[in-house]
């Protein structure tokens, strides 16, 4: 069952300007042990992929990030650890309806993949870790083999998003880039071939000192 998420938050959350979340960012490895509101993970996954509009004609979607021919070749999986109002476990972001789908709510889900991207422990000490899974097809069939470039490109807008978003509420973000792609594609259930993981970050909030 489809879990709705708060609409509209952005607007109430993030009151900083964007050259203080600019100049504030940085990647956070550590956190606090408070967690996220629904408000606020909402806000994120607004940021970095919400769907603004739908071109009927097309069904192509204009989201609140660039995409080469606003192809949007991502979907977006979530690690939960500490959100107010949801279990831990594993969700898939559904951008059209803005709502969570529950994946998987078994436990260790966090020990996996933090073994999967090489034992670092900023996931299983993140509040959330977002995972972007790239489908190349929607990408590939007007692109050719260019688009592995734009599908990387466009891996780097999303998450940029989420740092400055997380700076924005009071958290901080850490890329992560070093994965073992058969593993977390494992973790996933996905072929590593028409969808494959691309990028994840892990969020949190700032600690007193941070």
């Amino acid at each position: 069952m489809e879990i709705p998420l708060p609409r509209q938050t952005s607007s109430r959350l993030g009151r900083a300007s964007l050259a203080e979340v600019i100049e504030r960012r940085r990647s956070l490895r550590e956190y606090a042990n408070d967690p996220l509101t629904l408000d606020e993970l909402s806000a994120l996954l607004w940021w970095t992929q919400g769907v603004q509009k739908v071109i009927p004609e097309s069904q192509v979607t204009l989201r609140t990030v660039p995409s080469a021919g606003a192809r949007h070749a991502f979907e977006t999986y979530l690690l939960v650890n500490r959100v107010q109002g949801l279990e831990s476990g594993l969700y898939y972001f559904h951008a059209a309806t803005h709502g969570l789908i529950p994946v998987s709510t078994e436990a260790g889900l966090a020990d996996r993949l933090e073994a999967a991207c090489l034992g670092q422990a900023s996931i299983a000490a993140s509040a959330v870790t977002f995972i972007w899974v790239a489908i190349p097809y929607r990408m590939t069939w007007r692109y050719g083999e260019r688009s592995y470039r734009y599908l990387h490109l466009d891996a780097g807008h999303v998450c940029q998003n989420l740092h400055l978003g997380a700076e924005a509420i009071g958290a901080g973000a850490c890329a992560i880039g070093a994965f073992s792609d058969e593993a977390v594609n494992d973790f996933l259930s996905l072929d590593g071939e028409d969808a494959f993981a691309i990028y994840l970050a892990a969020v949190g909030k700032r600690g007193p000192s941070r």
